[in-house]
């Protein structure tokens, strides 16, 4: 199973242990997080259901292609990370 991690900056805000969860997409294995923790959807994604516009995910190192419909593959063996750009002065 594809395991999920998410920044630690999220921790400010919600609790976002590391989760091995079924999917073959990105799509598919960021909604079985959501289930299991809806309220982080929306840190996550925008309304459109596209990745926020300071969100980044990689998968085994690699950013993600498909930023709008989240399709890029993902093997049962996979490193998902998901992280919040942080801006500021």
């Amino acid at each position: 199973m594809p395991r999920v991690k998410f920044t630690p900056i999220l921790e400010r805000h919600l609790a976002v242990p590391p989760r091995a969860v079924e999917g073959g997409t990105v799509r598919e294995v960021l909604d079985a997080v959501f289930e299991e923790n809806p309220r982080l959807r929306s840190y996550v994604l925008d309304d459109q259901a596209r990745l926020r516009k300071h969100v980044v995910v990689f998968v085994n190192g690699e950013m993600i292609a498909d930023r709008a419909g989240l399709g890029d593959a993902v093997e049962s063996s996979a490193e998902i990370f998901v992280m919040q750009a942080l801006s500021g002065g």
